[in-house]
């Protein structure tokens, strides 16, 4: 009875994710310090991954009005669940164990709702990345809290422990992955090709952001050394993926390797270990959430009315469809971190840390700049300038959902520019 009401009632899913993500909103504007009661730990910055976890999981329901069916909606329900608890965990343990059933709705969603057949490879590469680099994790996890006679993250950073730097690969090793750092990440544009929109949706805006949480619990738990050179691999690895942006004719993949090249500095700021280098951090998670998120809404629905996602079949859509041109647009500018977009304000935040570790890091950053700004040009311009193309044909513009679901992925960036402009 129970799974007949929710496969025939869309509108209940739409307003019970609603509501909560606005509790969860409500919560983020109470969360002024650090509260832990041994089981659950919330602070600023949980409190904003679980606000943005509940967010794009209720966009995702907006964006796919056509899957309808109860399971989807338990899946997407049940993989908010899991991420909430993971982000309020107060233990290490159960973080990591909420950690890694973050990937079984996302398989799930991979393999039932992706519409192409490599979609089970797709899943296979997800899982043999993410559950090989967690093991040597796990064997860690239970060794550190052996000596420490405890699982809770709070009492760990009380006893500080040090951490000997051969053990470094192997803290770091499920986190660095799971963002994922340059070198590491061949899982995640098959899994983005292969996986329907929800999957991308929820894979880019929230779990990228579970490897950088981690991350940042690590640095508060333990005292670690030698973090400069997986620092410099970020930044050198995120430039190469602004390299293979310019080279992709896969909308979908054009913006998942995009997604490399931001999470690169991500790992810079959180490995810092600096006020600034955690501030830019910060921002460039949910500002990424957010941009990728609806960078993906925007190639499907793209992909939807020309039933291809081959940039070089596509022009001149800003005639067709302008209302989707206009989209495409700002999503960009905001992508590229074109002033005074949040993403900028992440991006100047990291420079002072980059200053810190070497004046080469600022010409790396600078080139970063240079060809972000690139690629995200010649993604707009080859779907939108030019003739149209003979394979796109005219016919009706964004849909009333397709409307709601972009402009709610654009609210938070225009409101917290605003607050922005207003501020400084």
């Amino acid at each position: 009875m129970f799974m007949m009401f929710f496969s025939n009632m869309w509108s209940v899913n739409f307003l019970m994710m609603g509501l909560i993500t606005l509790v969860s909103l409500f919560f983020l504007n109470q969360n002024f310090l650090e509260i832990s009661n041994m089981v659950f730990f919330s602070d600023q910055i949980n409190s904003l991954m679980v606000f943005l976890s509940f967010f794009l999981c209720f966009l995702c329901i907006i964006s796919t009005p056509s899957l309808k069916s109860s399971s989807y909606s338990l899946c997407l329900i049940l993989l908010g669940l899991i991420l909430m608890l993971a982000f309020s965990s107060d233990s290490i343990l159960m973080f990591y164990i909420f950690f890694e059933s973050s990937l079984i709705p996302t398989l799930l969603l991979i393999i039932c709702w992706g519409y192409q057949p490599e979609r089970l490879q797709a899943g296979s590469y997800m899982m043999v990345y993410t559950v090989t680099a967690s093991l040597p994790l796990m064997v860690l996890i239970f060794f550190l809290c052996y000596k420490t006679s405890s699982f809770n993250m709070q009492m760990i950073k009380i006893i500080n422990n040090s951490l000997d730097s051969t053990f470094l690969i192997f803290l770091y090793g499920a986190f660095l992955v799971k963002l994922p750092m340059y070198s590491v990440h061949l899982w995640l544009p098959k899994a983005h090709v292969e996986a329907p929109l929800a999957g991308s949706m929820i894979l880019a805006g929230i779990l990228l952001k579970l490897g950088g949480y981690g991350l940042y619990m690590m640095n508060k738990c333990f005292c670690l050394s030698m973090t400069t050179f997986f620092m410099s691999l970020s930044m050198w690895g995120a430039l190469l993926a602004c390299f293979m942006c310019l080279r992709q004719t896969d909308m979908k993949a054009l913006v998942a390797y995009s997604s490399v090249a931001h999470m690169g500095l991500v790992i810079v700021g959180v490995l810092s270990n600096s006020i600034y280098g955690i501030t830019s951090a910060v921002i460039m998670m949910f500002a990424h959430g957010v941009t990728s998120s609806a960078l993906f809404c925007m190639t499907y629905f793209t992909y939807e009315k020309v039933n291809t996602r081959s940039m070089t079949y596509l022009k001149g859509m800003l005639q067709l469809y302008p209302m989707l041109g206009f989209c495409w647009f700002f999503l960009c500018c905001v992508n590229m971190a074109a002033p005074p977009t949040l993403n900028l304000v992440s991006e100047l935040f990291i420079v002072p840390c980059l200053w810190k570790i070497s004046l080469l890091m600022i010409f790396v950053m600078g080139l970063m700049v240079f060809f972000s700004a690139a690629y995200n040009m010649f993604l707009y311009s080859s779907l939108n300038h030019g003739s149209s193309s003979s394979y796109c044909l005219p016919s009706k513009d964004l849909k009333s959902f397709e409307m709601m679901s972009v402009f709610m992925h654009m609210f938070p960036l225009i409101f917290l520019l605003k607050s922005e402009i207003f501020t400084f």
